[in-house]
């Protein structure tokens, strides 16, 4: 860990191999060997979550690590904006499949999910310890 007790990058190693191979994996074998049915379809939006979930967990711990706040970011708090990523992921996805995703709609959500965010860091902030 480093001065502000933020974990290193490194501790997030694993998960974010298992996340990838898992993500990435089953949405290869879900297109290549699947209909497009009801299960296959929703598979499709979870498996999407985790593929994208891998993939922001090692950049947001990476930007925690390296723009420490105070009070420190707990792993907790890491692994939650990893999952923001995963959700965006997914809801533009299956915004996609309705035809009515566009650039206005992907700011505006990627607008309010960076202010939940930033309400849930305000309110962790907030809290009185002894």
């Amino acid at each position: 860990m480093n001065k502000a007790g933020t974990p290193s990058p490194f501790a997030f190693l694993p998960t974010t191999v298992l996340l990838l191979l898992f993500g990435w994996g089953g949405l290869g074998l879900l297109v290549t060997s699947t209909q497009p049915n009801l299960v296959p379809r929703w598979l499709f939006f979870f498996l999407i979550m985790l593929a994208f979930t891998g993939l922001g967990l090692p950049v947001v711990s990476f930007l925690n690590y390296r723009f420490p706040s105070d009070p420190p970011v707990r792993v907790n708090v890491i692994v939650r904006q990893g999952l923001w990523v995963g959700v965006y992921a997914a809801t533009l996805a299956w915004l996609q499949f309705g035809r009515v995703l566009n650039l206005a709609l992907m700011i505006f959500l990627a607008l309010a999910f960076f202010a939940i965010e930033w309400f849930l860091r305000l309110r962790e902030r907030s809290q009185w310890a002894p």
